[in-house]
């Protein structure tokens, strides 16, 4: 897998203060993406050990509330195996640190077996995540009054919630608090 780019500090792809991932390689291509460049899968670096220990360096201080990936896709296959293995360290060592994925699929997309993003780590990617904000960016949906998004079709999914219950669970429009992963 390669990356385009790690910022540190971010605060506009999820609540707090963030380390955000920008990974490599998109098959959705949606017109008047804001990272047309990352559709290439070997934009950027090699996404190697010593890039996972950067990220986990960055992680550390008490103000940083979370990880953010996006790109990109994060959820194109040959990305979800790579990063996969990544979360799970993460998880283990930050565990009171929330993880949030945008994906121009769906979460049913994603879900679906045999669909192009559906792999045999899937299901697990998806439960490393506390917020995924999904679907493609429509230029003709695009409202920038929204909450972490570009267009109204794009949604906040409470993960946590979506798992505790069983049905969709979308963030509060309002939230001020952050998604805690359980």
């Amino acid at each position: 897998m390669y990356y385009g780019e790690i910022k540190n500090c971010d605060i506009a792809n999820g609540e707090g203060v963030r380390v955000t991932l920008f990974v490599s390689g998109c098959t959705n291509r949606c017109p008047h993406c804001f990272q047309p460049q990352t559709w290439d899968f070997c934009y950027g670096q090699p996404f190697t050990a010593q890039t996972e220990e950067e990220i986990l360096r960055l992680l550390a201080p008490g103000y940083i509330n979370g990880l953010t990936l996006l790109g990109g896709e994060p959820f194109e296959p040959v990305n979800q195996r790579a990063l996969v293995p990544f979360l799970r360290r993460v998880r283990r060592a930050y565990p009171g640190k929330n993880i949030w994925g945008f994906s121009g699929f769906t979460y049913e997309q994603l879900r679906a077996e045999g669909s192009h993003p559906h792999c045999e780590v899937t299901e697990e990617m998806l439960s490393l995540l506390d917020v995924l904000v999904d679907g493609r960016y429509v230029e003709e949906l695009k409202d920038i009054s929204l909450r972490f998004r570009g267009s109204s079709n794009q949604r906040l999914i409470d993960l946590n919630a979506t798992r505790r219950t069983g049905e969709l669970c979308l963030l509060p429009e309002r939230a001020r608090g952050s998604a805690s992963h359980p």
